[in-house]
Formats: structure tokens, sequence, C-alpha cells
């Protein structure tokens, strides 16, 4: 069955007909990767599909939030749909005066911090214009299956539809997190929340409730926020292995600070050394590790081109914790959130795991095993899982996915990040031959790009993708 004027089977097998491509999620990397194509090709672009079950083609998982706690963590001036232009964004929110109601958005430093659904509002508006006039189809519908048809994509949807495509990208979000095994016994806990962006998922917990965080990243920083919004006024445990909690922003403006470029490090020893003394240099020059760390974001293609995937792997294994708390910091207003629970004894962030976790009626017995120190025996009344996204288990966190592995179209990337791809974006299959037709947008190709998280990164490598599709296209209709 074929629906919303998807081109069929029949007209994609005669030459009467534009190509189509077809992108499987509508957040920030399938959206950038829609927008970019047709400004790239303009007339001449192909037929566009996104599968996006959402009402809108660009919030994705990260923006889809109403909850005001949820703050974007990057200063509004540095994101943008448009990698040339990042103050787009900020332009848009002053045409629009998208902050007239939220005088907590604006920072003492003149920085606007918005609710983070903004930025989805943002990014859905550039490509409504698309969708109405029909250059972009959104299949509101979630991809069921996903094969080589001859020499064609042949997908199949969640409403029954069936679309070929000439090419495909996959721009699906992270998978969800994976609950240490030792939190099994906690399953059908009215309290126990593996995954906190479903949505309600926090509900349950009540006002006073002793609360078990197990996770300090970013996830676990929106959590104390949106529950204090809500009234949560109990003891708060974050725990991680090492301790770390994501680091604030820098506290004046700075431009990036070193080269890691002209000379790139071919180890995973080599490099740390190379980013500790920049960071003596930056802070010699009265600047801080901020300016060094964001340098790092900004050649992280370059540096872990010259990796070698063994290398690639210590640093996933041995240094992304220390990474990811200097990396992605946290929006001052949820800063403050937790500095002031903090304060108050409220919260304590320990380094620790779970060493057992079981119930006693509706109360949770939890063995934390501490780093150098004995383990505490504790009772608390919820936990919530935000380790993080199981970027490992991505192959096997959809049916789809996983039948493209079983059928050797696609495999993990070698550092367990995401899926194996090129430096062309193109899918590497089992037998380690690259498809022309099969391209990866977004974090899911961070194995071989490095540093994909952040936004910025990703709304490049989104146009990327589109330049990619762009030259396929012109260089098919030119033969």
């Amino acid at each position: 069955m074929n629906h919303d004027n998807i081109p069929s089977r029949t007209e994609a097998s005669v030459g009467r007909r534009r190509p189509v491509v077809a992108i499987i999620g509508g957040g920030v990397s399938g959206a950038g990767v829609a927008y970019h194509l047709t400004l790239a090709l303009g007339d001449n672009s192909p037929a566009i599909v996104v599968f996006e079950p959402r009402p809108e083609i660009g919030r994705g998982l990260a923006y889809d939030t109403d909850d005001p706690a949820h703050r974007i963590n990057v200063p509004a001036a540095r994101m943008s749909l448009l990698p040339d232009h990042p103050e787009d964004f900020l332009g848009w929110i002053e045409s629009n005066d998208a902050v007239a109601d939220d005088p907590g958005a604006h920072r003492p430093d003149g920085n606007i911090f918005p609710q983070r659904r903004l930025f989805g509002a943002y990014v859905a508006a550039a490509l409504q214009p698309l969708v109405r006039s029909g250059a972009v189809r959104h299949r509101r519908a979630l991809v069921t299956g996903v094969r080589r048809d001859g020499a064609f994509w042949h997908i199949y949807d969640s409403q029954g539809g069936q679309t070929f495509a000439d090419l495909v990208v996959i721009a699906t979000s992270h998978p969800a997190p994976s609950a240490p095994a030792n939190l099994d016994g906690l399953k059908g806990h009215p309290r126990f929340v593996p995954d906190s962006a479903v949505a309600g998922s926090l509900d349950a917990i009540r006002p006073d409730d002793r609360l078990l965080i197990v996770g300090n990243g970013l996830t676990a920083a929106d959590i104390v926020a949106s529950l204090a919004r809500t009234g949560h006024h109990g003891p708060i445990t974050s725990i991680s292995r090492r301790g770390l909690r994501s680091r604030g922003h820098s506290p004046f403006p700075q431009e990036p600070f070193g080269d890691f470029e002209a000379a790139p490090a071919h180890s995973a020893t080599a490099l740390l050394q190379l980013v500790r003394q920049t960071i003596a240099k930056a802070e010699a020059a009265g600047q801080t590790w901020h300016a060094v760390i964001d340098q790092v974001r900004g050649h992280g293609h370059a540096i872990w081109q010259k990796l070698p995937v063994a290398e690639r792997r210590r640093i996933v294994r041995h240094l992304r914790p220390f990474w990811d708390v200097h990396r992605f910091r946290i929006a001052p207003q949820v800063e403050d959130v937790l500095e002031e629970a903090i304060a108050a004894g409220r919260m304590e962030v320990l380094a620790a795991s779970v060493g057992d976790a079981s119930r006693n009626g509706e109360e949770i017995q939890v063995s934390l095993r501490r780093r150098h120190a004995l383990t505490l025996e504790r009772v608390y009344d919820a936990v919530v899982v935000t380790t993080g996204p199981a970027h490992g288990g991505i192959l096997d966190s959809q049916p789809w996915l996983r039948d493209l592995r079983d059928r050797g179209n696609l495999q993990l990337d070698a550092t367990g990040l995401g899926i194996a791809c090129n430096e062309q974006s193109e899918a590497v299959a089992t037998d380690m031959n690259a498809d022309a037709s099969l391209l990866i947008s977004g974090p899911l190709a961070r194995g071989t790009f490095g540093e994909l998280m952040g936004l910025p990164q990703i709304t490049e490598h989104a146009a990327f993708v589109a330049g990619e599709l762009a030259a396929k296209i012109l260089a098919d209709a030119g033969r």
C-alpha cells in the first residue's frame, strides 16, 4: 500500500522520475540533511521522504520536550542549523521575540540559554516551508523494515506504507540507556526509571522521596532541575564510577586556544599530554581550560583521523568520561539548581557503582560500592538510570537495524560508538565494502568522524552528508 504520494515501486522502476532519498529519523540530524539537500540542489532536488513519527520534523528526541527546566547547554549564539551562519538561531529568537516570556533565559554575561524546546521549534520552522511545498515529504510513521530490492531500497513503515528509494540516510536517535544488570531486581517497581526520556517517567517520584540517580552527566542534571521545579525536596544521591559531573561554562568569553591539527597526536597518551600542555599555556596566557577543549572539539575530526583504531578504543575506554564532563557543559540555570542542592546538603555526588539492589516492599535497598572506600548500605524510594546511550547496542535497538545487520548491510564500528561508515559517511557492510546508497548522519557516525555529539558538529555533519548525496545525484544525472 502506498500513502502520501510517496513514490511506488512502479514509479521507481522507470526513468521518468526524480531519484528518491529516504531519511530515517526526523531529528536535527535527519532534518539537517533534508534542509541542506534542498538548499544544494534547488529545483533539481530529489524526492525527499523523512520518516518521523512526531508531528513535526526537526525536534527529535533531544528537543521534543515541554519541560521548562530543560535548557540548551550551549549559548544560543553558537547554535544553528546553518554551519556558516552560527548566529542564525539567535536571529530567529530575536525576530520572533521567542524568549519574551522566559526572563531566566538571559544570563548576566549577555548569553542566552533558552528552553530546549525552542531550538526544536526553530528547526521545525525551517523545515515547514519545505514540507508545505512538497519538497520534503513528512511520513509520520516508524520504519519497521528496510531491505535491498534490486537497485532500490524497500522501506516498510508502521502505517502499512511501502517506499522505494534510491538512497537511504540513517539518522536515528541514540539507543536508550542500558541499566546496570545489578538493577534487574527493581524491574516493575513504580519508581524505578530505566529510561528518563520516556514521557511521564518521573511523574511517580514524590516530593520527599529519597532518590538515587545512577549517572552524573547532563541527563542527571536535567532530572534534578525538573524535579526541583515540580517541588521535589527529598535527599538525592548521584553516582558515577569516578564521581565526575558535568562542568560549567567559561567565566568570560574567550576564543579557542591551541593547535591540534598541525602536528596531530598519534596515540591516546600523546593526545592527553598535548591537551594538558596546552591548558597550562592557556592558563599562563590568562585563559581557562574551556578555550582548549573548544579547540580540541573544533579539530576533533582531524585529530580522530590520525589516530589508529587501537588508540581510538583506548580513548573511548579510558578518557571518554573525562572528555564528556568537560565537553558537555551544563546550562548555567541548571548548574545553579545543582549547586544550591549540594550547598544545602540535600544532594551528594559520589564516586560509586551499584553493588546490589533489591526491593523491600516499596523501599529499595542498595549497596553502593565506593572507590577506595567502604561499601554504603542505603535505602531509597526511587532510582533513575542516566548512564547515557548504550551506543554498542544501536544495531539491536530497532528490528529493522537488527535485520540490516543480520543481512550484512550494517555493522558496529570498531570503537563501539555507533555504525561503521567510511569518510564519505557511507555504511560499511560486514564484507568491509562501503555501500554508496546507504549513508549515516549524526552521532551514529561518531566512530569514524570523532566529535559528533555537540549540536554544531551535528549540523556540520548533516550539511556534509547532504553534500555527498547531492554529488551522487548530480553524477547519476550526468550519465
